[in-house]
Formats: C-alpha cells, structure tokens, sequence
C-alpha cells in the first residue's frame, strides 16, 4: 500500500503572448491520500484535475510544492529514477490506450515485457490478472472485439501487470454506459479490498464519487476547495460547486421551476427535510406528524447510500388545520434540519 502526499502544489504555464500572464493549472493544492484509501478528485473541465494526475505520476513536473508516492519525492527525482518508480504506479484512462493491434494477453503482459520480467513469469501473471478482471476466455481476442466494459477490464489488468502499490484512473468510467461504469467501478473496489492498492480517481461524476470513494477533493479553477470524508461533503457541501455536483447524484430541493409547479398542484404546506444517518429516522418524522392531526404525502426527492450511510432530502406536502400544521413543524424543527417552502 502506498500512501500520497501532496504538499502545496502549484504548477503554471508560460501564457501565451510576450507580455501574457502565466497560466496557473494547479494553485497550492494539499492532499493527503492515506495508504489503501480510494480517493476521488472531482472537478468540471478545466478545474486542474487531470494536470494533478500527471504530476503524481511524473509526467510533467511541480512549479513549487513537493509530491511524495511513498517514500519518493517525484517532483525532485531525476527522469532516470522517475521510471522506477513510476513501475509502482497503475495508469488506468478514459479511452483505455490499448495497442488494438495486439491480442488481449499482450496488451496486459506490455508492462511486464518493458520491465524485463522473464517469459513464463509474464506468462503466468497475464493468466492471474485476466482471471481476475473475468476475461480468462478473452485472452487471444483482439481487443477491438470488445465491448467498451471489456477494453477498461483489459485496461485494469494492464495497470495491475507490474504489482503497482498506487493506482491512477482518469475519468476511468467516462466512456462507459451507467450499467458497465458500475461493474467497472466494483472490480476497482475489490482492487482495492482484495489487492491494498490505494487509488485515486480523477473524475467529474457525483456517482463515481458516491460509488466507491473513501474521501474526495473538489477542485475548482486549479484549487482544492472542499475536501474530506465522501459521507460528510455529500451531506453538507461548504461550497457552491459542491452543492452543484451534489444535486446530480441525490435527491434533493427542487430547483424554483419545479417548486412552482409543486406549488401549484398542492396547496398545502411544502417543507424539506434533511435525513442523514445517525440523525432522524423516517418513522420518527411521521409519527411526529402523524400525532399532531397532520396528513402528510410525498412529492419530490428520496434517501439514498452514500459510503454505507443514509443521506437524503424529502419535500412535503402538510395538509390540516393550520394551527396542528404549526405545531407539527415547530416539532420538526427540533428534529431534524427543516425549511419550509410554501
């Protein structure tokens, strides 16, 4: 297992133009990637996310900060001994960089073969890894005979040849149907589970996030704005950008078209509630309804798994008189986290 560091990290680019100002692509970011941990780097286009990735790896190098994988300084080392330790980093990427020229068993043993590992060696580690990742029949296949699903296991297979300790994946599900980004973003947990590997997935889908991710940093306009524990920022986003990603993978508020719309189908009271595990349950907020003369339905949102905790908003309509509908949101409110709508 390999833990991260990444320590006040900036890195720019001549602007373009004699007299134009420099690009800034990452400015003074910090991360802290545990060893074993799978943590998601989120971003829109643009917010410097895929540039952090190659300066983890070496590729391209620091302006000021230091990136350590291990033990390894990466943004000191010299080109020579960035390729060793580079053998310790897994590359997984979004339109999966196979050689299609190459059957499936030699796309995953390339690694190996440029490490100078011996011949039945390769051989029986291509066996273990295409077992592994489910394609053991797909081993003399070329790989433009597979599905997209199938090309990122090759992919995986691929990045695991050389027993790296850390695992990159760039927009690794990005390309994928909904169904194949989940099998995919399963066999990265049980990379994970099984294998130790710590990973970290760049990527600007709330799901990906929600699906897998131990802790995750939200980068914006080259900055790490938001970060920490997945369950914690999904449930009480600090900023803006947060809340906008948050709003694509939960249930939430409705946005002011859809609350007028609600508003004009029912004429009761419209209140949102805020559930988050270990705070209320549902049947207590029903029942505290239910107590106070107070009819209640459903109209928008839900409560969903986020890191094996419940987290999630519901609107609802209150229907009575309106002094119990009063009393019944004066209670909620001493409850759980309530505003009220209409």
């Amino acid at each position: 297992m390999t833990r991260v560091q990444i320590l006040g990290v900036s890195k720019r680019y001549p602007g373009r133009g004699k007299d134009a100002a420099p690009v800034v692509a990452v400015d003074d970011v910090s991360i802290d990637v545990a060893s074993g941990e799978i943590h998601a780097i989120i971003g829109y286009s643009g917010a410097g996310k895929s540039t952090l990735l190659r300066l983890i790896n070496g590729l391209e190098r620091t302006t000021d900060g230091r990136i350590l994988v291990g033990e390894d300084e990466v943004s000191a080392l010299p080109e020579a001994k960035l390729r060793a330790v580079r053998g310790g980093i897994g590359m997984i990427f979004q339109q999966f960089n196979l050689f299609f020229s190459k059957r499936v068993a030699k796309n995953v043993e390339y690694p190996l073969v440029v490490a100078g590992v011996p011949a039945e060696e390769r051989k029986r580690r291509v066996a273990e890894l295409l077992e592994f990742v489910g394609l053991a029949d797909k081993a003399q296949a070329y790989t433009d005979q597979l599905s997209g699903g199938q090309k990122q296991r090759v992919g995986i297979a691929r990045a695991l040849a050389t027993n790296p300790g850390l695992l990159l994946a760039d927009e690794a599900t990005s390309a994928l149907d909904p169904q194949t980004s989940q099998e995919v973003l399963a066999l990265l947990k049980r990379v994970n589970n099984e294998l130790g590997i710590t990973i970290i997935l760049i990527t600007h889908e709330m799901e990906v996030v929600r699906a897998i991710a131990d802790r995750v940093t939200v980068m914006e306009h080259g900055r790490a704005v938001e970060q920490g524990d997945v369950f914690e920022v999904f449930s009480a986003p600090a900023t803006e950008v947060t809340r906008r990603f948050v709003a694509t993978a939960l249930p939430t508020e409705p946005d002011p078209d859809h609350l007028a719309a609600l508003r004009e189908r029912h004429r009761g009271r419209l209140i949102s509630l805020t559930f988050r595990d270990g705070d209320v349950d549902q049947p207590v907020v029903f029942r505290t309804i239910a107590e106070r003369g107070v009819g209640v339905s459903i109209v928008h949102g839900g409560v969903t798994d986020v890191g094996g905790r419940s987290f999630g908003k519901l609107t609802l309509e209150l229907i009575g008189d309106d002094l119990k509908v009063e009393h019944a949101v004066a209670a909620l409110a001493q409850e759980t986290e309530l505003e009220v709508l209409a």
